[in-house]
């Protein structure tokens, strides 16, 4: 057949919409994800005509962008408009502020609605695993840009993007076990892929927080980079350790200073200001390199790679959201309420060794076992 044929055939000329969802997620009032496209600028600095990326950004400054049941929605319906908006070439998920990029799932929603409302909560981790989901089946590139803590559920969604770039006052750590949960969000499933299983059981079980600079040398991340000016000047974060160093017979880099040297750096980082503009540059950077790729052989790259996070992922998502579920009946409870209610307790963890305590004696759980491991308020 002549392809000049072709032409001859009657075709559809009105361009198809495959949006799911319209702007009724997004809004800029805090709680709330915000959606917006900017231009793909190159490395001249000019814009590139009718090419964006899509910006997903948490805003919840106020609980360390937290993500709330409603933020939740934005993030899943802006990874599915990104994937179908056709001048988009990437996602960039970020937040607002310098201080996180989110800390996890919102601890007073949990406390005060979902805590021994299990059935509530299930419908709740069902949205949840639809955002992680999202992420990881986006048909676009995602780049996490970290602007500060990565942390708990936070960490997990940051690990379900395919690459990170974060500023050098970021940390990054798990939260689960020691606020009555566990990091079964994506962080059991993903950081073996990232460290090695021992490092990945460690930061899993631990609750250490470790600084940008460690889980760049780790290999979880791509680049790290500064933020802080001081005299109009970048520096490095004051408050890691720069040099190589032996400890316990192992060579360590990026530990956080302690003593007198960590007081001294907090007190250059509060006279410093924080600037993002470098941060910046290597996310233009690295979306002008993805505009300048086949997009469909970029996809399938990028899907390959994902699958091999997807596979263990979609094997516990659903076994995980049963027993999240479950666990919101006991140690989540106990977990989340004494977390949110560390302003009234001046402590934000139940007594561990009092609930072991009880443990040995088998006793059940009732209001009274629950009082004898929580905080008693502080005395007025």
């Amino acid at each position: 057949m002549d392809l000049n044929s072709l032409n001859r055939w009657p075709r559809q000329t009105d361009i198809k919409n495959h949006e799911l969802y319209g702007n009724e997620h997004f809004g800029t009032e805090a709680p709330s994800v915000i959606y917006e496209t900017k231009p793909i600028i190159d490395p001249k600095g000019n814009i590139v005509p009718g090419l964006t990326s899509a910006w997903v950004t948490l805003n919840n400054p106020s609980q360390f962008n937290s993500y709330t049941t409603e933020m939740v929605k934005g993030v899943i319906a802006g990874m599915q408009k990104a994937s179908t908006d056709r001048s988009v070439v990437a996602v960039v998920f970020t937040a607002v502020g310098d201080k996180a990029f989110c800390t996890g799932g919102n601890t007073k929603e949990y406390s005060e609605y979902y805590s021994m409302n299990g059935t509530e909560y299930g419908s709740y981790m069902d949205l949840f695993n639809a955002m992680v989901d999202g992420l990881l089946n986006c048909k676009k590139p995602v780049i996490c840009r970290v602007n500060g803590m990565r942390v708990a559920g936070g960490q997990e969604i940051g690990l379900a993007c395919d690459l990170t770039i974060a500023s050098d006052l970021a940390i990054f750590g798990q939260a689960g076990p020691k606020h009555g949960s566990a990091p079964v969000g994506g962080a059991t499933d993903f950081l073996p892929e990232f460290l090695t299983i021992e490092q990945a059981m460690w930061n899993c079980i631990s609750c250490e927080m470790w600084s940008a600079y460690k889980v760049h040398r780790m290999g979880m991340i791509s680049k790290v980079i500064p933020v802080l000016k001081v005299d109009g000047k970048f520096i490095r974060n004051p408050l890691i350790k720069t040099e190589n160093y032996v400890e316990d017979g192992e060579i360590v880099y990026g530990d956080f200073k302690t003593g007198e040297a960590a007081a001294e750096a907090k007190k250059i980082i509060s006279e410093a200001t924080t600037d993002f503009t470098l941060l910046d540059k290597e996310i233009d950077r690295i979306l002008y390199v993805f505009t300048n790729l086949f997009p469909n052989c970029l996809m399938m790259s990028i899907d390959g790679v994902r699958a091999k996070k997807k596979f263990f992922w979609d094997q516990a998502k659903l076994l995980n959201r049963h027993w999240l579920v479950a666990n919101m009946q006991s140690e989540a409870y106990m977990g989340f309420n004494a977390f949110n209610n560390k302003k009234a307790t001046g402590k934000d963890t139940i007594d561990f060794i009092k609930y072991r305590q009880l443990q040995v004696e088998c006793k059940p759980y009732t209001t009274e076992f629950f009082e004898e491991v929580m905080a008693p308020p502080l005395e007025k």
